[in-house]
Formats: structure tokens, sequence, C-alpha cells
């Protein structure tokens, strides 16, 4: 579960989060739209504890992120929109890092790093340089180690950018099946097709504000002329 009380962030004049109010129960995902700059990375960055919301409160699978930001951050699994790997490290090793970094056990990170591997096709890969794999492949590895210590909830920031059609259809059926065993998601996008196709619900975000925000059907019979998504968006977001 996330809960957002009244976020607020401001750099300088820029209002980038003016407060959000927000909750998303266990077992949904949730597809943030909003044009670039309309504050959707800031709002899940306050969320993982990369930036400090100037007012607000934020609760993670059940904890207080400003009480007990080390056990809220336990709970979560973060995915930015331009990951960064160790290019010296294989993806064997990264996961193994990723385990130890989360205070998981070496028999559960030696138990749950094939089956990683093997969810994702790199078990061939297991032991090339991340440096030597595509953009793809560093993608997939991301998405396992962010997944391999079962995280509550997980943030995910644009996740479709420079995939294939494989790897796309992969973390859409993934996104759907830890939602189904519970997971919260939280996903920005640019591609209203994808959040029309697999989000439970929809926020638009414009100018550091929540808009609208519904299941697909709720936002749209906003746009009664046209009935569509996009109509709504754009309505809502040219300047």
């Amino acid at each position: 579960m996330i809960r957002l009380e009244h976020l607020h962030k401001r750099y300088g004049h820029l209002q980038a989060v003016d407060d959000l109010t927000l909750e998303i129960p266990s077992g949904e995902l949730f597809c943030f739209l909003g044009p670039n700059g309309a504050g959707k990375t800031t709002s899940i960055k306050m969320m993982t504890g990369l930036v400090k919301p100037d007012e607000g409160r934020i609760e993670l699978a059940g904890v207080d992120a400003g009480k007990e930001s080390v056990r809220a951050r336990s709970q979560l699994g973060y995915i930015p929109d331009m990951p960064f790997l160790y290019d010296r490290l294989t993806p064997f090793e990264f996961l193994q890092f990723t385990g130890e970094l989360y205070g998981m056990t070496p028999a559960s990170v030696k138990e749950k790093i094939p089956r990683m591997l093997e969810t994702f096709g790199m078990v061939e890969r297991a032991h090339t340089l991340n440096r030597d794999l595509s953009h793809g492949m560093r993608q997939r590895i991301i998405y396992a180690a962010s997944l391999l210590h079962e995280p509550k909830v997980l943030l995910v920031d644009e996740p479709f950018i420079g995939l294939d059609p494989h790897s796309i259809r992969l973390i859409k059926d993934l996104l759907r099946e830890h939602t189904r065993r519970g997971m919260t998601v939280l996903m920005t996008t640019h591609i209203l097709a994808i959040a029309e196709e697999i989000g439970d619900r929809i926020g638009i975000m414009d100018q550091g504000k929540l808009v609208a925000c519904g299941t697909l059907e709720e936002l749209k019979a906003a746009s009664p002329e046209s009935g569509k998504l996009e109509d709504l968006f754009l309505s809502l977001t040219l300047r």
C-alpha cells in the first residue's frame, strides 16, 4: 500500500509537486501520466528517499517513511528511468550484491538468483560483464534486482524505454502477476495505450498537481465528447 498525504516539493520558484494526496491499495497497478516536468518522477523520488519532501507524509506498506525510513525502504523496489549497473560486475554478481544490501541471508540469495535469471531469460548471460549487455538486458537485470527481496511496493519510472516487444511483454506480464499476488505497483509512462491496457487506475499530473484520477472507464466518462483517454489527457495538460 502507498499513502501520500499533502506532499509538496519546491525547487526555487518551481512548485514541482503541489499538495499531492493519493492512496494506492495492495494489489493495484497504478499508472501515472503527465507531460515532462509534471512532477511524476519527483513524486517517486520522494517515496524512495532520494528527495526529501518540503511538506507532507509518505507511508509505504504501512510504515511511515518519515519516521522509519530504513524500514520503509526495505519494503520497496525501485526501477528508475535511467538505471545504473556496475559495469565490471556480472548479472550474477550484481544480484548477489543487491541481496546483501537488503540483508537477505546467503541461503535465500543462493536460492533466488537462479530463479530470477531464468524468469528474465538471463541464464546464458549470468556471467557476462554488465558493460557488454544490451540496454534491454541491463533493464532486465534491474528488474530482477528490484524484485529479488520480494518487496511489497514497486515503483517503476518509464519502464518501457528502449525495450524490444519481447521485453515489453515480459515486463507487462510480470507487473500483472505481482499485483495479483498483492504487490502495490506505481508506474509512470508516456504511453497512454499501455496505461489503458494494464492500469487498474490512472492518475494524470500536470504542473505538480494530480488533475485527474480514476479507472479507465471513469476517466473516459470525463471526456464525454469522444470517450477517449487521449482527449482527456490533452485537454488537461495542454498549455
